[in-house]
């Protein structure tokens, strides 16, 4: 049988606390009256034990204060507290960029890249055919073909179908 009481400063005298303390907890909604308006000693004392914080609380000082909900969210807060401050070093350091700016500088080179190719045969054709003493226009299609295949397979490598990339599929 549940050990039940209606005063709150009975329930603190039996808890241990004051009734300031209950009261305070129960106003941060860490505790709560039973739906009667009395309260469980019980069921009070676990939940203050479950959230109380170890450092400030005769209840937080128990032996398993490791297990508790709130040491295992001061725990997770400190790891939180580390990684903000790890990735804040690193980008001081400049070992972080921007995505967006590395996918449009990448972009921009690739674009370049792809600009010097395709010119390439017409700047070339008419050399290559006067050492081979081939037709300069038969050479550059040739050429131009090529590259535009070489091209088409390194898009199809570097942007493989259904990753999301900007081009469209065909059917």
């Amino acid at each position: 049988m549940p050990e039940l009481t209606q005063s709150t400063r009975e329930a603190a005298r039996r808890i241990g606390i004051t009734e300031t303390a209950l009261r305070k907890a129960a106003s941060a909604g860490r505790i709560a009256r039973e739906p009667d308006g009395q309260w469980d000693i019980d069921k009070t004392r676990r939940r203050l034990v479950e959230t109380a914080d170890p450092s400030r609380s005769p209840l937080g000082g128990s032996a398993n204060a490791d297990g508790t909900p709130f040491a295992r969210l001061k725990v997770a807060q400190l790891a939180l507290k580390v990684e903000a401050q790890r990735l804040a070093l690193d980008e001081s350091k400049r070992r972080l960029v921007d995505v967006a700016a590395a996918d449009a500088t990448i972009d921009e080179i690739a674009g370049a890249m792809r600009d010097e190719l395709l010119n390439w045969p017409a700047r070339v054709a008419g050399v290559i055919a006067a050492e081979l003493g081939v037709d300069p226009h038969l050479l550059q299609t040739i050429l131009q073909q090529h590259v535009t295949e070489l091209l088409t397979e390194a898009a199809d490598r570097f942007d493989p179908p259904g990753l999301g990339g900007d081009r469209q599929q065909e059917p």
